[in-house]
This record gives C-alpha cells, sequence and structure tokens, in this order.
C-alpha cells in the first residue's frame, strides 16, 4: 500500500538562518503563499522568541495562509520561547509546537554543560507545558544522529509519554550515512509503534556530507512518516535535504519507495525562482531539478537519443517540475495576449487590468531595447514590479550617475536624492565600480564594508538583464542588497544603495 509522506518546509527558518538570506515581513508572505501553492503540509515560519520581528512576521504568515496550511515555529526547550510560539500561531487552523533540545553528549555536557537526567527533565518540562497550550507538539532531539542511542530513546519515550505528539530525529550536522541512519529510524519506528503507534516519526537531514536527500529517503525506506525541507537545500552550513530532490525521488521511484506527498510537483521551479529572487542565493547551474542546465542536453549523442524518444536521456519531463519544454520568444510585435500568456506560465497573475497594463508597457520598452524577450527577461519584469509594488521609500535614491573608467584616474560623479534634498559628488576608485560605491558611501556618511560583490547575467542575449548581489558590513552586521538592470553600472549603484537603505531603516526602527 503506498503511504503519504508529510512534508514540512523549513525555508523560512532553517534556510533563513544563511547569512545574506534574511527575508522581511512581505517577503515572508510572499514565500509562504508560494509554499501553499506548492501544497506543502506543514510551513515552519521562523524563531518568534528571537526578535519582535520574527514574532510578528510569524504572524502574519499565520494570517495569511493559516486558514488552510499547518503552520508551526520553533522553540527551545524554554517557558518563554513556547509561549512566544504559542501566541504566534494559535490562530492558525492546524498549529502545532516545535521544541528542540540536543542528546549527544557533545551538546548536553558541552553546549548545556549539564547532566543527562537534567536535560531529559528539561525536556518533559517543556513538552508538558506545551501541551496544555496546545494538542499537537513536536519533539526534536538534536544531534540525533551522534547520540548513543539508549540516552536518545530514553528521552523520547519520556516525552512522548509528557505530550509529544510528533518525534523529529535531526542529522543536525550532516554526520549520519545512509544506511546507518536508516537502521537508527527503523530502531525507533519499532519501539514507537509498542510505545505509541499515533506518534508521528519525523526526520531533519544537513547536507554537510552530501547525503542529506540520500539520509531522507533512507530514513522514508525505513519508516519515517514525516520530512523537513527546504527549497533549494537552502540552510546553515552545506543546507538541508532540498525537498525538489526528495519529492521527485520518490514520484519517480513510486515502485521503490511506494510512498507518495501531496506536493504540486509543477510549482517546483516557480518556488526554487521565487527564492532566489527574494534571497539573491543563486542555485547552481547543475543542480537536481532545479538548476539551469537540469534538464538541458549539449551532448550530440544525448541530442540524437532524445529526438528519438526523450526516456532515452531523461527519467521525468521538465513540465512535471515547472520547466515549460517549449520557450516562445517574444518582440516589440507581441501582443497583450502573448505576454499574459507567457507571464501567466510562470506564476504571474495581475492584481488589476493597471497591474498587468505597467508590465506589458515595461515589456514594450525592454523589447525595443532588447529585440527578443526572453523567460528570463519576463522573470526579471515581473521582480521588477514586484519590488516597485512592494518597496518600503527609500532613504536615499539614486537621481543620476557618471561613470569614466581609465587606467590612471577611475571617476564616478553621482547626485542622490533624500527626503527631497539632492547631494552631488565624485570619487575616484581602483575601477569604475569602486569609484562608483567610494563616492555613494561619501554621500551617505554610512561607514560601510563591502563584503562580496557579485554580478550574473539574468537573461539571454548581447543585451542581457544584468543582476548584482552585494553584501555589506555595518557596525558588525552584514547587510544584503540586489538590484537588476540591462545596465550593470546602474544595477550596481542601486544594489550598494539598497543594502545601505536597509542598514538605515534598522537603525530608524530601533
Amino acid at each position: 500500500m503506498t503511504r503519504n509522506i508529510i512534508v514540512l518546509d523549513t525555508t523560512l527558518r532553517d534556510g533563513e538562518q544563511v547569512p545574506g538570506a534574511k527575508m522581511n515581513g512581505a517577503q515572508k508572505i510572499e514565500f509562504a503563499e508560494q509554499l501553499k501553492r506548492l501544497r506543502v503540509d506543514i510551513v515552519e515560519v521562523g524563531f518568534p522568541a528571537s526578535s519582535k520581528g520574527d514574532f510578528n512576521a510569524v504572524q502574519d504568515v499565520v494570517r495569511s495562509i493559516g486558514d488552510s496550511v499547518s503552520v508551526t515555529a520553533l522553540a527551545r526547550a524554554i517557558k518563554s520561547d513556547i509561549d512566544a510560539v504559542y501566541e504566534s500561531i494559535q490562530a492558525a487552523h492546524d498549529p502545532f509546537i516545535h521544541i528542540v533540545l540536543g542528546t549527544s553528549d557533545v551538546h548536553v555536557e558541552r553546549k548545556f554543560k549539564r547532566s543527562k537526567d537534567q536535560i531529559l527533565q528539561m525536556g518533559v518540562d517543556a513538552v508538558a507545558y506545551a501541551a496544555k497550550l496546545l494538542p499537537q507538539v513536536q519533539y526534536s532531539t538534536e544531534d540525533a544522529s551522534r547520540s548513543e542511542f539508549e540516552y536518545l530513546w530514553k528521552t523520547i519515550e519520556a516525552v512522548v509519554k509528557a505530550g509529544a505528539t510528533i518525534i523529529n530525529v535531526p542529522d543536525t550536522v550532516g554526520f549520519a550515512e545512509p544506511e546507518e541512519f536508516g537502521h537508527l529510524i527503523y530502531k525507533i519506528k519499532d519501539r514507537l509503534n509498542n510505545l505509541n503507534s499515533n506518534v508521528i516519526l519525523s526526520v531533519h537531514c544537513h547536507n554537510d556530507l552530501g547525503l542529506a536527500t540520500a539520509n531522507t529517503l533512507s530514513a522514508i525506506k525505513n519508516g519515517a512518516d514525516k520530512i523537513e525541507c527546504t527549497i533549494n537545500g537552502l540552510g546553515e552550513r552545506a543546507g538541508n535535504a532540498s525537498l525538489e530532490e526528495v519529492v521527485m525521488a520518490l514520484k519517480v521511484r513510486e515502485s521503490l519507495f511506494a510512498c507518495n506527498t501531496n506536493i504540486n510537483t509543477t510549482e517546483l521551479i516557480r518556488t526554487s525562482r521565487l527564492l532566489t529572487y527574494l534571497t539573491g542565493i543563486e542555485v547552481q547551474a547543475n543542480k537536481a531539478i532545479t538548476g539551469e542546465n537540469a534538464f538541458a542536453h549539449s551532448s550530440g549523442i544525448h541530442q540524437d537519443g532524445l529526438l528519438k524518444d526523450k526516456q532515452v536521456y531523461e527519467i521525468m519531463s521538465p513540465e512535471e517540475v515547472g520547466v515549460e519544454n517549449m520557450e516562445l520568444i517574444l518582440t516589440a510585435r507581441s501582443g497583450r495576449h502573448a505576454v499574459k500568456h507567457a507571464v501567466e506560465k510562470m506564476g504571474y497573475v495581475a492584481k488589476n487590468a493597471d497591474d498587468f497594463e505597467q508590465l506589458f508597457h515595461r515589456f514594450l520598452s525592454l523589447a525595443d531595447l532588447k529585440k527578443e524577450v526572453y523567460d528570463h527577461d519576463l522573470f526579471y519584469l515581473i521582480t521588477e514590479l514586484r519590488e516597485r509594488t512592494n518597496k518600503i521609500s527609500p532613504l536615499y535614491e539614486l537621481e543620476s550617475y557618471q561613470v569614466v573608467t581609465n587606467e590612471l584616474y577611475p571617476t564616478a560623479t553621482v547626485k542622490l536624492q533624500r527626503n527631497g534634498v539632492e547631494m552631488k559628488g565624485s570619487a575616484v576608485g581602483d575601477g569604475p565600480v569602486d569609484a562608483l560605491y567610494s563616492v555613494i558611501k561619501s554621500l551617505t556618511k554610512l561607514d560601510t564594508e563591502l563584503k562580496s560583490y557579485k554580478i550574473n547575467s539574468l537573461s539571454r542575449g548581447k543585451e542581457a538583464v544584468g543582476r548584482v548581489n552585494i553584501q555589506l558590513i555595518y557596525q558588525g552586521k552584514t547587510y544584503s542588497g540586489r538590484a537588476m538592470d540591462t545596465d550593470i553600472i546602474k544595477a550596481s549603484a542601486l544594489a550598494f544603495l539598497n543594502a545601505t537603505n536597509a542598514a538605515l531603516l534598522e537603525m530608524v526602527r530601533k
């Protein structure tokens, strides 16, 4: 009989812990709504006890999708953390509290500096308290794959008796290998069935050795009922198990695993691209399922085989994950109907006629400039329109700029505006972008340090749209900025200003 595997997406919690991947409230809502379209069973939104902003973001996501999607958030085994989770998610139709506490010797002895009995009691007390607030409580035995088994089981047994309804077994540091992890899950599942067969067994795998997907699939084969993943495998260090990889492995090899999920796989590519847009973190070109080359075939032998029968070199069709098999190339002569069809394929639905007209006129301008408009270009237009619609009024705006580059004195002149006041300055740098950033720093009077600068082509053709991602350090904290334009110097300036404004806006909030 085919089992249904529960899918929890933790991109908004574990994935957001990646440096530079932090999302604001509006971005979290936008991504959560896409996860709803993807049909994930549970969304883990954040760590509400960490800050007022995170608490509010969790509440906002609950208001947006909590009527039909189960929502949870993370708490340490501390009463105040549990209260914060309860208060932020209680309005959801099917909320549960997620508590995490370590069980390995290195966590108990070095992280908590307490005895095993003390840590076990902390967990029991936390679960007993949470169970009084909500009927569903998940308990995560952090670093389970490096834990002594009998103590791990003793902890699981105790928290189940205290009221835990879901037991999550994390491979927190990506230490396990598939056979070993599968055996661990098999033993726990066997004992859980005898203890309380209604308790759900879950896994959460990290990718430090590149085994997160393999470990998750091994756990499923050995009885895991629920998996925790992220889109694009985003997560701390080397990342988490990739949702799209696990889900498609179950779908393609259904006869082997005898499992399925509720995931709408045709939304996988849209979800991946939205996450890239919101975080600025690119997907490697050859990544399984969501990489740019995942369904590309350049070898003559491969192309010959595909033309004869797609199954020669494709184990799944691009359409299954939301990749259109045929790309429609648009020009300035393309009408509204063709443009509307093309953007709707990418998951964009205009809120009203005015929104679409804005998009269409932006398309015509770009088509006049580029001659041929591809899907990547449409993605740029959609994301640009979203930024314009959702944008917080910036503290600094770029009025105009001029960059002169040569071997001796690359120079930039920039005019900015802030609250109606114009300011202008010039600076010399090691190159055009360095000169540009030097003058912007002098005008904003913010002593920032450029941590990283990355530029890549977002679209095809000689007149491609360039995307710039940067990270600034200000007062020891990292702020990200990104911008897109056919002029990469302008995109560079806007990305720097966006990161600068992010730092200033946080200062204003504080």
